[in-house]
């Protein structure tokens, strides 16, 4: 066990996780990038939830900011795209570390933020961790209803019922995949609320004293760099942190369609100010400055012909575009097999996270919808430089 707990706390930081020149960061304060990815053996996938967890141990606060998957940024080397095509190009390249690697640089020239630390879970991992605290009690708003023919190997029926319902690993997947009218919006609700739920159960009387043999689950089943002992400190932190209220957000923007796909455009003025707050940093007049530049370069490179909502032309031509573009890069991230199959739930995602919906049963019938990734802007300067 003496492995376990090499790192003594939250706050350590690793001795080669030097901090890349203009990003934030604190020693008071921790931050984590929580991405769930929907990967496949026959399939490298994207990043379907992003989250950035920043923690207080000292004063037992936390806050949790929610990253829209249709996010527009700039990612290194593939230029503009939706954020949650950055884990694909890059384990595409090199495997899921790479993809990792380049999701974390993405989220971090994004934000201008440092992230010290990482938890990938994906599908089957978050399954078992589900069930290792022995599943999740959530109150499902509405009835829910999705098909998605493209997903999990024949085709995704996501059918439940409205009201007070326990959960296990498997259908809360469902619950969180859910898509609806409110698109990328309503999922990150439902995501962040169950994430609340999760952080009720592990801190729970019932689940405390089991939570060694649950964080060995959790260590067994993710990809992270926080030690078991860290991890005991996150799962202490959160329980105080529900007592002072757990401060939830998203970024905040609004959605654009630029030939006839949809994305997220991020306010970075706004983004990055209440992200400096929450590390208890107070810009300088230069780093404002600098702020209101890459707004500017932000805004400066969306397309003339963006819209607020979606053309039909171009939503049925952007379904081509989308295909081809998502095909070369499957294509070179496995078989093609993998390939073929990885463009045709691009394509089925394609268009918006927002658009296709329909009757079935009282309830909101929804189409599947698209993934991609990110733009680079740091704030704040630093000695030295991150290597990725």
């Amino acid at each position: 066990m003496g492995a376990l707990f090499a790192s003594n706390s939250l706050l350590d930081k690793s001795a080669d996780d030097v901090v890349e020149e203009g990003l934030l960061t604190s020693k008071d304060k921790t931050t984590i990038m929580i991405m769930g990815v929907d990967e496949r053996d026959d399939d490298v996938g994207r990043s379907d939830t992003l989250m950035v967890a920043t923690l207080d141990p000292k004063k037992d606060q936390a806050a949790l900011m929610s990253i829209p998957r249709d996010t527009r940024v700039k990612i290194k080397g593939h230029g503009w795209d939706k954020i949650n095509a950055a884990y694909a190009y890059g384990s595409a390249k090199g495997g899921p570390e790479a993809g990792e690697k380049l999701a974390q640089r993405t989220v971090e020239d994004f934000l201008g933020v440092n992230m010290d630390h990482y938890v990938v879970v994906n599908i089957q991992a978050f399954q078992k961790i589900i069930d290792a605290i022995g599943g999740i009690d959530i109150d499902v708003e509405k009835r829910m209803y999705y098909e998605d023919p493209w997903d999990d190997d024949g085709g995704l029926i996501i059918d439940l019922q409205p009201g007070m319902q326990h959960m296990d690993g498997k259908t809360a997947v469902t619950y969180v995949r859910y898509r609806d009218e409110e698109g990328d919006i309503g999922r990150i609700k439902r995501q962040q609320k169950f994430m609340k739920a999760c952080m009720d159960k592990i801190t729970s009387p019932a689940i405390i004293p089991k939570l060694p043999s649950v964080i060995g689950e959790v260590m067994s089943s993710v990809k992270t760099d926080l030690s078991f002992r860290q991890l005991l400190e996150f799962a202490g932190t959160l329980k105080e942190a529900q007592k002072n209220g757990l401060k939830t957000e998203m970024v905040p923007g609004k959605p654009l369609y630029i030939d006839g796909v949809s994305y997220w455009i991020p306010d970075l003025q706004k983004l990055r100010t209440t992200l400096a707050e929450t590390l208890g940093i107070t810009l300088n007049a230069s780093e404002k400055a600098q702020l209101e530049r890459t707004q500017h370069e932000y805004e400066s490179s969306i397309p003339a012909g963006a819209t607020s909502a979606p053309s039909t032309t171009k939503a049925k031509s952007s379904s081509s575009t989308s295909s081809s573009k998502n095909s070369s890069s499957s294509k070179s991230s496995s078989s093609s097999s993998s390939s073929s199959r990885s463009t045709s739930r691009s394509s089925s995602e394609g268009t918006s996270d927002h658009s296709t919906s329909s009757s079935h049963a009282g309830s909101t019938h929804t189409t599947a919808a698209p993934a991609e990734t990110a733009p680079a802007a740091p704030t704040r300067s630093s000695n030295t430089a991150k290597t990725h």
